[in-house]
């Protein structure tokens, strides 16, 4: 695998820019889009969690029973579920997919969140249990015998795992985070660095901070960048488009924001008030910078949302997205997360337009360095 493109699989059909209509776990969409997804052409797509969303793992088990070859991102947080049930969670959902399945592992940056379901540590708390937490999950994965765990947050007696992952060395882990604490576990377990849609310099400057954090534990990890898209067959299309998906986007929230979105997040704009996680504060340090960076990275969405999420974008022509997104494979990202803001619509043009070009951009590049 040279590149891997992913897409999202939401819950419901929703975005910064269309106020859920449907219920909170709207099955018909998920399957949708699901479908979509594989038929069009991405490789996976990941299934999202937060404090107050259906769980992710039965979602990931409909979505691979509904799919055939389209893999799989679980979203999961460490800390409310044991480490070791959750491992045979994950391990009995690959088995049923055949293989198909990767888990991005989630901490949480944002306090509020993390006290909806009753977790009250600290951020450099909450990493350090993570840490853990990954540890017991690949032991349970991969120990051939009953084993022992002692950490200050898991403590395991005779802990087995009785179901394995397809794969003998366990299930990918992605990983995201860019405080301190977390680039130290990030280094020490992530199979997958997991990166927002930063600017070429700041993603450049994570990366190097990842693999200094790696080196020491003799490992090497790999990088993904999550990324919208707004697509138009001319430049000038395409950046209309955005400009019309900032004003439905801010329309909306001056009428009541979005059901997905926390209540307090135009508040925040609105004060100026710092977001919680690191992530959100450094894709806000780019949108201070203008609105258009990059070739063709805009900051609207993110300047307009506190930088709730994935919510930088490239625009353009699919000719300019695909030769933008090089620039990041240039500096060591193989993996790209890509959405839009008409969840099934985007992605069927993602898939006719835009997937293609990347791949051939990529195969040429590959053929230029191995000559």
């Amino acid at each position: 695998m040279s590149v891997e493109l992913i897409g999202y699989v939401g819950h419901f059909n929703s975005s910064e820019t269309m106020r859920r209509a449907g219920p909170a776990l709207d099955i018909d969409h998920i399957e949708a889009v699901a479908k979509a997804h594989e038929y069009v052409g991405f490789d996976r797509a990941l299934v999202a969690f937060n404090s107050n969303s259906a769980e992710s793992i039965l979602i990931g088990q409909h979505v691979a029973g509904v799919t055939e070859r389209l893999k799989l991102m679980i979203a999961h947080r460490p800390g409310f579920t044991a480490p070791t049930l959750a491992a045979r969670q994950l391990a009995t959902l690959d088995q049923f997919s055949r293989g198909r399945i990767v888990t991005h592992i989630i901490t949480g940056g944002n306090d509020s969140e993390l006290a909806q379901d009753g977790d009250h540590l600290t951020k450099d708390e909450r990493y350090a249990r993570t840490g853990e937490y990954i540890d017991v999950l690949r032991r349970e994965w991969t120990s051939p015998e009953p084993f022992d765990f002692d950490g200050r947050y898991y403590k395991v007696r005779g802990g087995f795992g009785d179901v394995k992952p397809v794969n003998p060395a366990g299930i990918p882990i992605f990983f995201g985070g860019a405080s301190p604490a977390a680039i130290e576990i990030a280094g020490r377990h992530a199979d997958v660095y997991a990166l927002y849609g930063e600017t070429l310099e700041q993603v450049a400057e994570l990366i190097g901070r990842v693999r200094a954090a790696a080196a020491p534990h003799g490992r090497s990890p790999g990088f993904s960048v999550s990324l919208r898209v707004v697509l138009a067959d001319t430049e000038e299309k395409a950046w209309a488009k955005a400009e019309d998906i900032l004003a439905r986007a801010t329309a909306l929230r001056n009428t009541g924001g979005n059901q997905q979105s926390p209540h307090n997040i135009r508040r925040k704009r609105a004060t100026g008030e710092a977001p919680p996680n690191e992530g959100s504060r450094r894709l806000l340090a780019a949108a201070a910078k203008g609105p258009r960076l990059d070739k063709c990275l805009w900051t609207g969405i993110a300047w307009l949302t506190a930088a709730q999420g994935n919510t930088t974008a490239l625009v353009g022509t699919p000719d300019q997205v695909a030769d933008a997104l090089l620039d990041y494979y240039d500096l060591g990202v193989r993996r790209f997360l890509i959405r839009g803001f008409d969840p099934l619509v985007d992605a069927i043009q993602y898939g006719r337009e835009l997937l293609p070009r990347i791949r051939a951009l990529v195969a040429e590049r590959d053929t230029r360095a191995a000559a």
